[in-house]
Formats: C-alpha cells, sequence, structure tokens
C-alpha cells in the first residue's frame, strides 16, 4: 500500500476549492503524474460522475477509471480502478483565515504482482505529493508568506 498525506491552505474560499476540486478533470491542471483526465459521463458534477484518467508514473503509463464516491461541504472523495490497483483520494476541506484548509489523503493499493513495487512506490508518491500540493496552490491560489 501507498499513503500519502499533505495539509496546506490556498486562498480559494471551501466552497470553491470544493466544487473545483471535484470536477476531476481539472487533474490536468493540478496533478504531476496526470496527462489527460477525461468525463465518461455527462450530467451535474456529484456523486456517481466519472472519469478516465491517464497517468505517467516512474516511466510508466496508467490508466484508471475514477468514481466520485462523496461529496459534500467538507470535501469529497474519489476512488479509482484498474485491474492493479486502487487508488482513494479523500480531500477533506475546512475554511481557514486566509481561504481554506485542504488535507489531501491518497493511497494506493496495489493488486497482484504489482504489490512488489510499493515501496519504490511509495518513494515517488512522497514526490509527487509534494508537487501536487503546488499544482493545486497554483490553480486555487498560494497565500503570502
Amino acid at each position: 500500500m501507498v499513503h500519502v498525506v499533505r495539509t496546506f491552505t490556498v486562498t480559494t474560499e471551501p466552497a470553491k476549492a470544493i466544487e473545483y476540486l471535484a470536477d476531476f478533470a481539472h487533474a490536468e491542471a493540478w496533478d504531476p503524474g496526470t496527462q489527460t483526465c477525461v468525463r465518461t459521463d455527462a450530467g451535474p458534477v456529484q456523486v456517481g460522475a466519472t472519469w478516465h484518467n491517464t497517468s505517467k508514473i516512474l516511466g510508466s503509463t496508467t490508466e484508471l477509471d475514477y468514481r466520485l464516491t462523496r461529496l459534500d461541504g467538507e470535501g469529497l472523495e474519489l476512488v479509482g480502478e484498474n485491474k492493479t490497483a486502487t487508488a482513494t483520494d479523500v480531500i477533506t476541506v475546512r475554511p481557514a483565515p486566509e481561504g481554506s484548509e485542504i488535507t489531501y489523503d491518497a493511497t494506493v493499493v496495489l493488486h497482484g504482482v504489482a504489490k512488489l513495487g510499493s515501496p519504490l512506490m511509495q518513494l515517488e508518491f512522497e514526490k509527487l505529493g509534494n508537487q501536487t500540493v503546488d499544482g493545486i496552490q497554483r490553480e486555487l491560489g498560494a497565500p503570502r508568506v
């Protein structure tokens, strides 16, 4: 299992931050591994909405189908799956003096022989976690230091 958690602030107020992050197609702008993320259903972004995500990590391209499994005033959860992995992203958004405090909690469970890659993936995801913070702050506003 690979697990990374980052907590940081943005200048966007919570409702707008949740709205932006719930549309996972925006991952193309803030997730360093994402190459494409395309909505695969129609209608409003709500629980049950789906996306097809293509990412490149450690030189390998992987595709996962994501579903929005929770969306409320405190954040959201996205679950992505393919034959070799299940990825769960829990994003919690709280009010903060400068806008919002975001906790991004990402877990990837590797299946079958892919489990052998967990230690290497953990190292890579630690790096990607920092880059994800930078990307979300770039899109939702980094507080002044």
